[in-house]
């Protein structure tokens, strides 16, 4: 088991790496670089570039542990067609109107070099902030036999807790790895984290990378 809080994940004691997926959102360029989407809202990208070695070491020990990864991209297909009203808005308020930010394609969208994806890891684009929402993720995991997720990535306010809650709602099990998520906004970061551990649970437990890494080791060693 993965030591936790409010309790060690999996509840009932059985961790079972075919039956779980290390989840890796949005480590894109346009969010982690100078230059892309997270930057021209105003954010310092800093944080979530801190969170690559962290996120690279778990990925190499899940996948030597028999855990699959999965990891999601956040952005509009190149045509704009799945954009809504209200988003053109934002981005024309945010002086982005006209550019290649946060589209499928561009080289914003592609996931940084730091972070190694391999061919038989699975990718999931998403033009919502829920990897969920429009897209097949739900029935990978069905197929694949997942029932437990691991949770990292940024931005942890965002993108990452809402998939964590629809996660919960369709009866996934979930872990939040909080030292291997990350936000520009560190009071958000905070909240977001503190609310996993509400009403004993309500969206799964929470731990740290030390801690996983540690768990799948002893499980490999057993």
């Amino acid at each position: 088991m993965i030591k936790a809080k409010p309790f060690d994940f999996p509840y009932d004691g059985n961790l079972d790496p075919a039956a779980t997926a290390l989840i890796v959102i949005d480590m894109q360029h346009d969010f982690l670089s100078k230059d892309g989407y997270f930057a021209k809202q105003g954010y310092d990208p800093s944080p979530l570039r801190a969170i690559l070695p962290t996120i690279s070491k778990l990925i190499s020990t899940c996948r030597t542990a028999g855990i699959r990864v999965i990891h999601t991209r956040q952005g509009y297909r190149a045509d704009l067609a799945d954009m809504t009203p209200y988003e053109k808005w934002r981005r024309e308020r945010s002086g982005m109107n006209g550019t290649d930010v946060l589209v499928r394609g561009s080289p914003g969208f592609e996931i940084v070099p730091e972070i190694d994806v391999r061919l038989e890891d699975i990718i999931v684009d998403k033009t919502c902030n829920s990897a969920f929402t429009y897209t097949d993720l739900e029935h990978i995991l069905h197929a694949r036999g997942i029932t437990h997720l691991l949770f990292t990535g940024c931005t942890t306010d965002v993108c990452v807790h809402t998939t964590l809650r629809e996660a919960c709602d369709r009866n996934f099990q979930c872990l939040t790895i909080a030292d291997a998520c990350a936000s520009g906004d560190q009071y958000a970061h905070e909240a977001a984290v503190h609310m996993v551990t509400v009403e004993n649970g309500i969206f799964g437990a929470l731990s740290d990378a030390s801690a996983v890494l540690r768990a799948l080791s002893e499980l490999q060693n057993s």
